[in-house]
């Protein structure tokens, strides 16, 4: 069974900073790319960022270029995303996405999802 399990979400102001993690288990981590999302109330769930199965690729959305890092260790099974300079409009829930390719993952059409894990920005 396979399974994304989202952490590191929570409050924090205008400015600060998060990390979260995706513990994925139960898949060939390493074959997949691995994408994050997110959705604010109201809203479509839209792409954040993405890495291949090497990280050599590593596209973000416009939003969040220079602010936000995709990263990945295929040893431990684990893909992070390091959020700096928090504004909040970044404020939504971030979900973890396994998928065969990151154009595949822009697209929204991932194999597999987590839960989400909630991000709020205080202004």
């Amino acid at each position: 069974q396979v399974q994304l399990v989202e952490s590191g979400g929570g409050l924090v102001q205008a400015g600060g900073s998060l990390r979260l993690s995706c513990a994925a288990s139960g898949l060939r981590f390493g074959s997949y790319a691995m994408g994050w999302f997110r959705q604010a109330p109201g809203k479509e769930r839209e792409f954040v960022a993405g890495i291949s199965w090497s990280g050599n690729g590593t596209p973000y959305a416009d939003s969040v270029k220079g602010r936000f890092t995709i990263s990945r260790d295929n040893a431990k099974n684990t893909v992070w995303l390091q959020m700096n300079s928090l504004k909040p409009e970044d404020t939504a829930i971030y979900y973890c996405a396994a998928g065969p390719t990151v154009a595949v993952l822009i697209r929204k059409r991932a194999d597999y999802w987590g839960p989400g894990t909630q991000v709020t920005v205080s202004s």
